[in-house]
């Protein structure tokens, strides 16, 4: 006879599984706030500059926004597919502190674009579709600045390709939509054609489903890049044009580029003496083989729920695999100042592309990188706002996330459609923003916001906190912000600098000394958010550049 367990036994029974699942996804937090109804245009793609402003677009072959252009100024475009005449805008500028919107006038189509900030702290940026596909468009941060165009900027057309920042200042872009090859911008002798990268024909799944665009592309600390495409990755020498390494397989062989749109981050790097000793990267979500194809005919997949990690710099890497608390597709990956990582916006069932996602993921989740296995996730609360194909995010300098876009559709529909054209603005704060934590929140008093610094110098950062501090538990994070489209952040790293101890200068101030990154290896030239993180919550950050 099966003997019954006695009370004891079902309170440890109850106590066990309580912290079990506990571990698996705890309480949710974080605070949604609606910044602006309407930007007038779907926020396809975002990029923060150093003046705190976010500029942002869509698309020119949408057909008319609902962001007029100033002065009675058209755009004038024979070879737009949509309008030839346009007088609204399909770009914008967010000014962060004042909450308002500035109309640009952008002429080729940016349709599925990729981009860069250069050293100088001006957005480059890149192909499109249509005329805009040879395109570089170039956006100075100032009061009245707009965009400037050249007209054959680019070898080859790029249309989903991805971007990235380079040590020496120039930007390096791979792929696109039948390009199997990469270029550098800007052009200089020896650069001047477009080079060869067999992997991207590899890692395709044909012409119809691809499965290889908006490739993953992080600068690992050696110089090199970590490439990853499909469900597979390589360490690629971009000066000699040759493979140092090629990764194991993503487990499981399922698809994580786009339109199978999973998303990935390089997890923050530690440095010492100024110098990174590791880099790992983490891809989460995505759509099983086949549900591009299955979408298309009607038939909704569910997503990937798994995330896979890997250490690039090891001799050996092997990936780990971890279950997210929710199955997520079309997903935002944002890295926080204090190194945790946010996963945001995307579907449960589909893939990208129009009309073929559902079931809106509308919590986020916040992936703890140095916790244990089993106890890195947390799900966060949800917004009301459903963020399917075509949406973005990035961290402004006080630490929430900007949230925008959604458009399933080939045109701006709002209405007798499943999931309408979202032009809503929104805020995400992470818990650490709550008042709760505002006794430990340290705030900078200097150095002055966009200071300059050079590499491998020691800096001093002092600053304030109101409440009891723990000495052992600062640090201080330095973020480079990303260029966001099709759920991959671009450029976005995070390294936790070097630091001596602190030291108490009286009155409830503080000092902190910091290496800064010894090279571009690490942290390529340009403008950066510096945080002080005390106890896991951040300071607002200031802006450095760093040459």
């Amino acid at each position: 006879m099966k003997k019954c367990p006695t009370l004891p036994h079902l309170i440890v029974s109850f106590l066990f599984i309580s912290t079990f699942l506990f571990s698996l996804t705890h309480a949710a937090g974080g605070k949604w706030e609606l910044l602006l109804k309407s930007v007038g245009i779907s926020a396809m793609h975002m990029q923060l500059l150093h003046n705190d402003r976010v500029v942002m677009f869509d698309r020119t072959d949408f057909g008319k926004s609902n962001l007029s252009l100033p002065n009675g100024v058209c755009r004038n475009n024979l070879n737009d597919t949509a309008l030839k005449v346009d007088c609204t805008a399909h770009s914008a500028e967010y000014d962060v502190a004042s909450n308002n919107i500035r109309p640009l006038f952008v002429y080729s189509d940016t349709w599925c674009s990729s981009g860069s900030v250069n050293p100088k702290g001006s957005l480059v940026q890149t192909g499109g579709f249509n005329d805009g596909d040879r395109r570089v468009r170039v956006f100075d941060p100032c009061p009245t600045c707009d965009w400037k165009e050249i007209e054959f900027g680019l070898v080859n057309r790029r249309w989903y390709a991805s971007n990235h920042i380079l040590p020496d200042g120039r930007q390096i872009i791979i792929g696109g939509t039948r390009q199997f090859n990469y270029e550098f911008y800007p052009k200089s002798e020896g650069s001047m054609n477009a080079l060869s990268l067999p992997f991207l024909a590899e890692t395709s799944d044909g012409k119809a489903i691809e499965n290889n665009l908006y490739p993953f592309v992080f600068l690992n600390v050696d110089g090199n890049l970590f490439i990853f495409a499909n469900n597979r990755a390589i360490l690629f020498d971009y000066v000699a044009g040759k493979i140092l390494k090629t990764y194991p397989t993503i487990p499981g062989g399922d698809p994580r580029s786009y339109p199978s749109t999973g998303s990935a981050v390089l997890l923050p790097l530690k440095s010492s003496k100024g110098q990174a000793v590791a880099a790992e990267v983490l891809v989460c979500g995505g759509a099983p083989k086949g549900s591009y194809v299955n979408a298309q005919k009607g038939t909704f997949v569910e997503a990937l729920k798994t995330c896979a990690r890997i250490k690039i710099t090891d001799a050996n890497p092997q990936w780990l695999v971890e279950d997210m608390p929710l199955a997520r597709v079309m997903g935002d990956m944002t890295l926080l100042p204090n190194g945790d990582v946010l996963i945001i916006n995307g579907a449960g069932l589909g893939t990208a592309g129009w009309e073929i996602g559902r079931n809106p993921v509308l919590n986020p989740v916040v992936y703890k990188p140095n916790n244990a296995v089993g106890s890195r996730f947390e799900q966060q609360n949800a917004s009301t706002i459903p963020r399917m194909y075509h949406s973005t995010a990035v961290l402004l300098r006080d630490g929430r996330v900007l949230v925008g876009g959604s458009n399933p559709h080939n045109r701006y529909e709002f209405s007798n459609v499943l999931f309408p054209t979202e032009l809503a603005l929104e805020a995400f704060s992470p818990n650490y923003l709550d008042s709760q934590f505002a006794s430990i929140r340290p705030t900078i008093l200097s150095p002055r916001s966009q200071v300059k610094v050079g590499y491998g110098k020691k800096l001093a950062i002092r600053f304030s906190i109101t409440g009891k501090i723990a000495l052992d538990s600062v640090s201080v994070t330095m973020v480079l912000p990303s260029f966001t489209t099709h759920s991959f952040s671009m450029n976005h790293r995070l390294v936790v600098l070097a630091s001596e101890k602190v030291k108490s200068l009286g009155n409830l101030k503080f000092q902190v000394q910091v290496t800064t990154p010894a090279s571009g290896n690490l942290a390529p030239s340009g403008y950066y958010l510096v945080y002080v993180v005390h106890q896991q919550i951040p300071s607002a950050g200031i802006w450095i550049k760093i040459q």
